[in-house]
């Protein structure tokens, strides 16, 4: 099942990513801050609703000690997508999505380092075959070759006046997806290592979303106050400007849902395909928001299609032969 779960996280977060841009205002300095008063708030929900079904209670005490060991990657998390929700201010999505997501690649790097020091990466890679290996492969060279696209398409347009570029503040707006890239490198691979079930902090799936799901709703909160600080008003999420905003958040949640219980089953396959929701952002922006693409950027999503394919077929075998 790990595939249907990864393919889903992968749709959701695709179109999370859409309505994260139709919810963002160009003009408005504190739009991100908006974004992530939505999220926490529709996490904070769902983990209160799962908080009765976390495998290691949900006691005051098991939250703290949880919470504890959850705290880098949630932290890694948090900082990543507030990063991004900054960049959508100033790139298309079909920019900033498969730069930020060069980190399904990057982590699946860290995973097999870790895995290899503690003795486990012979366990780990027995579980693959040649088919995910090449699926695996296709979906990274994809998703890298179409981050180096936009830097190059972003060098192009310099010449260009500010208002006609994608890019408004050049090399400089690179820089939110970039570090999103860092720090979601680092909070994937720490899911990774936190899910094992051999070598891992011994947190269920429930429980990683809890525990996310409450510091994210901390989150949230903090960011709720920090603009009624600033602008001298409440911050009112159910406007109706705000659905973009809602519906964004509902579809990351969604997404978080299966991504955990994908990356608990297999994680070095998982983390790069999950990552290719660039690709689902791509396409969805150029239906949906008109923005145009290139011959190169559509060999890069026939590259990660062809990849997720191969996945597919990988996983169909695999049951079949168990069968």
């Amino acid at each position: 099942m790990w595939f249907i779960f990864a393919l889903i996280a992968t749709l959701g977060w695709g179109f999370a990513d859409l309505f994260y841009k139709k919810g963002t205002d160009e003009d408005d300095r504190y739009s991100h801050l908006k974004i992530a008063v939505w999220v926490g708030f529709v996490m904070g929900v769902c983990a209160f609703a799962l908080l009765p079904f976390a495998e290691s209670g949900f006691s005051v005490r098991s939250l703290a000690v949880n919470a504890v060991k959850y705290a880098p990657a949630s932290l890694c998390y948090i900082i990543s997508m507030v990063i991004g929700y900054a960049g959508m201010r100033y790139l298309e999505i079909s920019i900033i999505s498969p730069v930020q997501n060069a980190s399904g690649a990057l982590s699946t790097v860290a995973m097999c380092v870790y895995f290899l020091l503690v003795g486990r990466i012979t366990s780990v890679l027995d579980e693959y075959s040649a088919m995910d290996l090449i699926g695996t492969i296709l979906i990274v060279a994809g998703v890298i070759a179409l981050a180096i696209v936009e830097q190059r398409l972003a060098k192009a347009e310099a010449p260009l006046p500010k208002e006609e570029r994608k890019y408004r503040f050049g090399a400089l707006a690179l820089l939110f997806p970039l570090l999103y890239c860092v720090f979601d490198t680092i909070g994937t691979a720490a899911d990774g290592v936190i899910l094992d079930e051999e070598t891992g902090l011994g947190l269920g799936e429930i429980d990683v979303l809890v525990l996310y799901g409450l510091t994210f709703l901390l989150m949230g909160v903090l960011a709720w106050f920090f603009l009624l600080v600033k602008t001298k008003k409440p911050y009112n999420l159910f406007a109706k400007h705000e659905r973009p905003k809602g519906i964004a958040a509902c579809a990351e949640e969604f997404g978080q849902i299966f991504y955990v219980y994908a990356m608990a089953a297999k994680p070095l396959v998982a983390a790069p395909m999950i990552a290719s929701y660039c690709i689902v952002s791509v396409i969805l922006s150029r239906i949906f928001l008109k923005e145009k693409l290139k011959a190169t950027q559509y060999a890069c999503v026939v590259s990660v299609i062809i990849g997720i394919v191969l996945l597919g077929i990988s996983e169909g075998l695999s049951e079949a032969g168990d069968a």
